[in-house]
């Protein structure tokens, strides 16, 4: 076995342990994992991989590439949480392996050691490969397109932009438009950068469209062709068009976000940054040109400033700018090589500690996830009885409980709560249900959840609702049929 495949069988190998060791342990947490596990469930169930689909709507918050990982991970491990986070773990350890070989390549072996080290280890990286999430895989996907454009660039190989496109259409149906978006603007900005505009015409646009295409147009046509502008205005207008142009959380869309985030997700090495960047900067002078640094301080760059100018701000966002950033900061700590083994020893023992002593029980304990709220009723639920949900709504209790539950609210309420298709309120596919209409004839199941505990005495009869279990930040009713 040469040097190369060694040290990609043990970052490999190192990767895979760290992000799938006790994920067996860690809950599937509201909002955003459930609606990933939930999903793929039902689409599992119904036999239908082209539709995503949750509590029995169909669902266009993402494409179907994540969804078809969950599957398979069901079909090869069973429904359940290590399943539900392996994929982000294997594209973990597969990011990683990238990273050294791309590293190694443009500057040399220490430099790829160094980088996959630092990367590995970086906060926001090891919590996304352990979260049931879109964006390792497209971390992968995403890179790959630049890592392939600079190959294919720096060598004078034009064969490797046709591996930009078939990435790009990955990426596209992992994320959405941004996976050929970004990474192409990114590679159009620096080619105008360096002034080499014919270079654009040299980029293969014709076959390597057609890849793209092949790639990623076959899964949008078909749902255009199964559910047309429905498919249209919702995952484009909604899910896309309305991030970019209205907040979803307006608390956060401030100048100085990203930046916080990027200097949080690179803890412990987020003190090199500064100094990493500027030296970045500085080797940009003639007539020692650092062009893999003036490539890698494009990317990561852009990568930040494009995602600050969206309204919708969300902590991954910018997890793609991690790569380059990695490399830049090996860059720097190269002569501290021991610096960087014994900081990469102490974080991976600070990772398995923090999966065990953190991660686990506050995701199963804190309120994060409703699976112990689940187990509460899914043992005596029958398929008759109704589950109904008051106060903010937890799909993880679907997915755990086995059992489609409605959200109840006052009639007069319900109407600006629907899904309108302008709005957020698209995200509201959860089947509703008016207080007024629960059902008298049939057992009925309530999940109190903590914020609707002073209205409970208000909006329904204390005397007619038997507590069975008391979970401090849900409790669970039944009230049975008369």
């Amino acid at each position: 076995m040469n040097t190369t495949k060694l040290d990609l069988s043990i970052i490999g190998i190192v990767g895979l342990v760290l992000y799938l060791l006790g994920n067996w342990a860690i809950a599937v947490t509201d909002p955003v994992e459930s609606n990933y596990t939930l999903t793929a469930l039902e689409m599992l169930r119904s036999g239908d991989y082209v539709s995503p689909r949750i509590y029995g709507n169909y669902w266009y918050d993402k494409p179907a590439f994540f969804y078809w990982e969950l599957i398979v991970a069901y079909k090869l491990f069973g429904v359940n949480e290590f399943a539900a986070r392996f994929f982000p773990g294997v594209f973990g350890a597969l990011g990683l392996m990238l990273t050294y070989l791309f590293a190694k390549t443009i500057y040399d072996r220490k430099t790829g050691l160094m980088a996959a080290g630092i990367l590995g280890t970086c906060f926001e990286y090891w919590l996304l490969s352990k979260t049931i999430i879109t964006d390792l895989t497209l971390f992968v996907f995403f890179n790959g397109v630049l890592m392939a454009f600079y190959m294919g660039y720096s060598t004078g190989r034009r064969s490797w932009y046709y591996l930009c496109y078939i990435l790009a259409g990955l990426a596209t149906l992992d994320k959405g438009p941004i996976g050929i978006l970004l990474p192409g603007f990114i590679i159009l900005v620096y080619l105008c950068i360096r002034r080499d505009f014919r270079e654009i015409l040299r980029l293969k646009w014709i076959l390597g469209l057609a890849l793209y295409i092949i790639t990623a147009g076959s899964w949008y046509y078909a749902m255009y062709t199964i559910h047309g502008m429905d498919f249209i205005n919702n995952f484009l207008g909604v899910h896309n068009f309305l991030r970019a142009t209205q907040s979803e959380h307006e608390q956060w869309n401030v100048w100085w976000y990203y930046t916080m985030i990027f200097f949080a997700g690179c803890l412990p090495w987020c003190w090199t940054l500064p100094a990493a960047i500027w030296k970045a900067i500085k080797r940009q002078q003639l007539p020692q040109l650092d062009m893999p640094a003036g490539f890698l301080l494009t990317w990561s760059l852009i990568v930040n400033i494009f995602y600050q100018c969206m309204a919708t701000k969300y902590t991954t966002y910018t997890l793609p700018g991690l790569l380059p950033i990695a490399i830049l900061m090996a860059c720097y700590l190269y002569k501290r090589e021991t610096l960087v083994k014994r900081t990469v020893a102490v974080m991976l023992v600070v990772y398995v500690v923090l999966t065990f002593a953190v991660a686990a029980p506050v995701c199963n304990t804190n309120g994060y996830s409703f699976k112990n709220v689940a187990a509460v009723y899914k043992d005596q639920i029958k398929e008759d009885d109704v589950l109904i949900m008051y106060g903010d709504y937890r799909t993880s209790a679907v997915f755990y409980g086995d059992k489609i539950a409605y959200k109840v609210e006052r009639a007069e309420s319900i109407p600006g709560m629907l899904p309108d298709g302008k709005s957020w309120n698209a995200k509201n596919v959860m089947p509703f249900m008016a207080i007024e209409d629960i059902p008298t004839d049939k057992n009925v199941y309530l999940i109190l959840q903590e914020k609707a505990f002073e209205r409970f005495d208000k909006e329904f009869n204390p005397d007619e609702w038997q507590l069975l279990g008391d979970i401090e930040y849900a409790r669970v009713y039944l009230r049975k049929a008369k």
